[in-house]
């Protein structure tokens, strides 16, 4: 087992150095000057130009690229143009604020998501199965941004029950509507992946000497076929809590909600490079290390590939 996770983090270097090198080089060629949104409106070329030379700006990207990685070896993630802050420090400040968010997000998609996948299964062919089939369909279909909008207008502006932007004081209330709006997508994939997990399941043999054995039916299946059907679910559970964090950027920004995605986002219209890949490599570092958890949790789950790791 040891030595498989430390090939796995072996295989993630390659990937941290894709990432950060595509990043930064798509923030290169953006159109903009950093250089130009820290000093005022009108300052002459060669105050730009002092300014470009003090941080840097003024050397070809591969340069730059390359200083960069030598600093993020030390473990120093760069320090933000804009609030001249140290990448990590933002990072520190508002990821939290997404960790919980994305937290909100998991249960629902857990809860909702296995629940309607369960019943679609168990009850198929029925109203409640056509239900399931059409809802996740159209939140498959339908825009993050443009759900969380209409989320937005009937709960805070139609009903005015639940507020529309903004963590305010960390009441629960300011998490329902941009939890539900990031765990749309997710709570339909999931609900599918259930239902056609669980309809695998429920055809084996076992399944049907356990009702044999006179079991109730609701019994066979929470007791004897969930926990295998399970087994992919538990992976998209598991890359989904990476996932959400990294895909709440639209729903930050719509919300206000002041996390790691919308500074990103702020750090895009900014041209702030430093914090945009620092951030994305965070999450991306997030990511591979919860698809390692969710590896090794499948020992838990099923006793072959327990067996096959201990070899």
């Amino acid at each position: 087992m040891l030595v498989y996770i430390a090939r796995r983090f072996l295989q993630a270097i390659p990937v941290v150095i894709g990432v950060t090198f595509l990043i930064f080089l798509l923030m290169f060629i953006l159109p903009g000057d950093p250089a130009r949104m820290l000093v005022q409106k009108g300052a002459s070329p060669e105050v730009l130009q002092r300014v470009r030379e003090a941080y840097g700006l003024d050397k070809p990207w591969y340069v730059q690229y390359g200083k960069y990685m030598w600093k993020l070896l030390h473990g120093d993630f760069g320090t933000s143009i804009r609030y001249r802050r140290p990448v990590i420090d933002m990072m520190k400040d508002h990821y939290p604020n997404s960790v919980r968010l994305a937290l909100v997000a998991l249960m629902i998609e857990a809860v909702l998501g296995v629940a309607a996948g369960i019943i679609s299964a168990v009850k198929r062919y029925s109203f409640l199965d056509v239900l399931v089939t059409l809802s996740t369909t159209i939140l498959v279909a339908m825009p993050i941004f443009w759900f969380a909008m209409l989320l937005q207008v009937f709960f805070g502006l139609k009903l005015g029950v639940l507020p529309i932007s903004g963590m305010g004081n960390g009441s629960w209330r300011y998490y329902v509507l941009p939890a539900i709006a990031l765990a749309s997508v997710h709570t339909a994939f999931v609900a599918r992946l259930t239902r056609s997990s669980m309809l695998e399941v429920i055809r084996q043999d076992y399944i049907r000497t356990a009702r044999a054995k006179g079991l109730s039916e609701w019994r066979v299946i929470l007791k004897h076929a969930l926990k295998n059907a399970l087994i992919p679910v538990v992976t998209i559970l598991g890359l989904d809590f990476g996932g959400l964090i990294g895909s709440a950027i639209l729903t930050e920004t719509v919300f206000s909600w002041p996390g790691v995605g919308r500074v990103i986002y702020l750090a895009i219209l900014q041209r702030d490079p430093p914090v945009v890949v620092g951030g994305v490599l965070i999450l991306v570092l997030v990511f591979i290390f919860l698809n390692l958890v969710v590896d090794i949790s499948y020992t838990y789950l099923d006793p072959r590939i327990r067996y096959g790791a201990r070899k």
